[in-house]
């Protein structure tokens, strides 16, 4: 078996052989070198946890490489005395992620430094980010660490419109020591908290999203928007799962240094994952990752053009089993635009040919170092999600580890060049990944090569290689056994070295006319009412019609009514009355490894609001469940909510039970008014052939003056509107 795999390898390194070396290329581009990793969980591949910096999830002796369009090679890394040949010492590097300022004179990349020197040596190391400079032929390279970053592991990082520098952390939300790591949500591994915004001027740090299970590979578009990958597992913990709890798993009475540990655990949001016997809920499991925008001062977050599950997955179920009006998502028969399923989209980037045209990968969770299918897809912010269309630029079956006929290998990190062409990295390899040699000495079957892409029987496949390949001997102790490899480097996230204006510095969108109605009704000035949320760490939720849902989703009931108020029927049958709208915030609460000797860190649980500056000013709703708030006659609801902090929400029957869950967690920004016409966003129709709301919402007239009165009584104080 030994020999046939080896055969199997040398098979894909002939088939490589083939391909000629690509001649010029219209601009420098700078890329990668990483020792190649045999192993695909929470390594420096894998799809999530690959920020962790020790020696068995990111190998030493990469570089940081540019090639310049006459083909000519040069080490950056090297030149500026970092990394080493052969044994991995104290000078040993790992690098990654590398990013272009839009003057095309300098990039912002992530490097991790050091390595054991001695077998059983236990060291800490970082991800941090630095620049390099001194691009162009004949220019002294220069690179320096970034200053004013946190001391935590710092990746994927990307320059904003003002030159400020956006990356994933796994900085803790409140930066709390005792909340690191922060666990994720599927195998209470490490994450990274969200997207961070640091001035490196002045060392102002804001977090833009925190995201319970993570946020991938930020890049700035055409039009200002952030866009990103985040991993949506909004579930309940599968590790508390089990006879005798075998994971050890227990809950934190909050997130405080000094919380008691509870004497049993409690959930309370979404539904089992399991369905309970005799239940008419069914289980609900989930697991995505999927495209987001933000505003670059971190408001407004949503899907890219609210795509999301009706217009890019193939298959989920629906929420009740007892409601003949729910149905079973089926793509195929659901009559929607986009033929293309697509489980995940990871690495997305734009064409610089044409501004909203944008290509992914479709990778699978494990077992591919997150290389998979090349993806396009054309969504500019005018365009309507009921008409983005997934186009697969490889076959389908390179999405999965079966081989097939027409299976072209795996690829990761699209880049389109400024003349059309599409670089990818790419391995022949269409098999899970495997180790052929041994612990000490593997020899990986992924090998990832840059390779520019050509027209192949009506999809695009390799055609030409961007380097001869580069070799490396390298040995490091891991820190228990010594480790040795002697052979190819893997080649990654290639970026065009070149000037770009920069997009717009989107920020929060104006107030709409509904909303600025409510408050001229309400006699508040919208301006110091935003003053008064930022200094107090507060947005506000406003939805106009909770009636109201999209005409794709039949999978979460759609007949709603607000008793002795508006109601929205889209078929006949059962018609749910909702009258509350019960917000949920993410705590860092959910310990594992046992309550005598626990692991570092904590995941996030939803539970039901409970900020008191938030809980402070809302409309008193006697009777309603915790952390709610009235759902009004004309369907509207308006709420405070805290910040910075990942959010999730549901409607509730008059006696609290949930009725539509929100499926996603959602974070908002001091001083946002963040608006949703209904329930479910509606994209062109809603489940009735209505428009999606326009109506001024009564909840907010009602919420401001609430506020207002309270000013006025000497409740809330000047020194409320002044940031601390």
């Amino acid at each position: 078996m030994r020999v046939l795999m080896v055969i199997g390898l040398l098979c894909s390194s002939s088939l490589l052989a083939g391909l000629p070396q690509s001649g010029s290329t219209p601009n420098p581009i700078l890329f990668v070198t990483q020792v190649p990793v045999p192993v695909d969980f929470a390594t420096i591949g894998s799809t999530f946890a690959n920020h962790l910096p020790g020696l068995q999830t990111a190998y030493r002796g990469g570089d940081l490489w540019i090639r310049y369009p006459d083909g000519s090679l040069r080490n950056l890394t090297a030149e500026a005395g970092f990394g080493m040949d052969g044994f991995q010492g104290a000078n040993a590097i790992a690098v990654r992620d590398p990013a272009v300022h839009w003057s095309g004179s300098k990039a912002v990349f992530s490097m991790v430094v050091g390595a054991p020197t001695a077998q059983f040596q236990v060291l800490s190391y970082r991800w941090q980010l630095y620049e390099v400079s001194g691009l162009g032929q004949g220019q002294s390279v220069l690179i320096t660490p970034v200053p004013n970053q946190p001391a935590f592991n710092n990746v994927n990082p990307a320059y904003l419109s003002d030159g400020s520098i956006v990356f994933a952390s796994d900085r803790p939300r409140s930066g709390e020591a005792h909340l690191y790591p922060q666990h994720d949500e599927y195998e209470s591994t490490p994450t990274v908290s969200g997207l961070w915004r640091l001035d490196p001027a002045t060392g102002a740090l804001k977090l833009l999203d925190h995201a319970p299970s993570g946020d991938f590979d930020p890049m700035v578009d055409s039009f200002g928007r952030l866009l990103f990958t985040r991993w949506d597992h909004l579930q309940r913990d599968q590790q508390a799962e089990g006879a005798g709890n075998p994971f050890g798993t227990f809950d934190w009475a909050s997130e405080a240094a000094s919380a008691p540990i509870l004497p049993s655990m409690t959930e309370v949001f979404p539904e089992p994952r399991i369905a309970q016997p005799g239940s008419t809920v069914n289980g609900h499991r989930f697991n995505n990752f999927f495209p987001w925008q933000l505003a670059q001062d971190g408001s407004t977050p949503e899907f890219l053009n609210h795509l999301g599950r009706h217009e890019l997955l193939g298959y989920f179920d629906r929420s009740f089993n007892n409601d003949g009006n729910l149905s079973e998502f089926i793509a195929s028969v659901s009559g929607r635009t986009n033929p293309n399923p697509v489980e995940n989209l990871f690495q997305l980037t734009e064409d610089p040919n044409q501004p909203g045209r944008y290509l992914a990968i479709d990778a699978p969770e494990f077992n591919s170092h997150a290389s998979g299918q090349l993806l396009r897809l054309v969504s500019p912010p005018s365009a309507n999600p009921d008409d983005v269309v997934i186009e697969y630029l490889t076959p389908r079956s390179t999405e999965g580890t079966t081989p097939e006929p027409d299976h072209t290998g795996h690829y990761r990190n699209p880049l389109v060049l400024t003349d059309g062409r599409i670089v990818v990295s790419h391995t022949d390899q269409q098999e899970g990944l495997q180790n052929l040699g041994t612990a000490t000495s593997p020899i990986p079957n992924y090998l990832f090569r840059l390779k520019i892409l050509g027209p192949d029987g009506g999809f695009q496949a390799p055609v030409s290689t961007l380097t001869g390949g580069i070799s490396k001997t390298i040995s490091f102790w891991n820190p228990d056994q010594m480790v040795s490899y002697s052979g190819e480097l893997w080649e990654l996230s290639a970026v065009e070295v070149k000037a770009t204006a920069a997009p717009p510095a989107t920020v929060q969108p104006p107030l709409a006319a509904p909303e600025m109605q409510a408050f001229t009704e309400a006699m508040v000035d919208p301006q110091t009412f935003r003053d008064f949320l930022t200094a107090q760490n507060l947005a506000v939720i406003v939805v106009r019609n909770q009636t109201f849902r999209d005409d794709a989703d039949h999978q979460q009931p759609y007949n709603l009514r607000v008793p002795g108020g508006v109601q929205t029927v889209g078929a006949a049958g059962t018609v749910y009355d909702i009258a509350h709208f019960q917000l949920l915030q993410g705590d860092q609460v959910r310990g594992i490894g046992g309550t005598a000797d626990p692991r570092d860190g904590r995941r996030v649980l939803a539970r039901f609001m409970h900020e008191p500056n938030a809980l402070a000013y809302n409309l008193p709703n006697p009777g309603g469940p915790a952390g709610s708030t009235p759902i009004f006659a004309d369907g509207s609801s308006a709420l405070f909510v805290p910040t910075q902090r990942a959010l999730t929400w549901q409607t509730t029957a008059p006696n609290g039970e949930p009725v539509v869950r929100e499926r996603f967690w959602m974070g908002l920004q001091p001083g946002e008014i963040r608006t949703c016409d209904g329930c479910h966003g509606v994209n062109r129709f809603g489940q009735a052939g209505q428009s999606p709301a326009t109506q001024k919402p009564d909840a907010l007239v009602a919420l401001l003056q609430h506020w207002a009165q309270l000013v006025q009584a000497g409740d809330i104080f000047a020194d409320s509107f002044e940031s601390p």
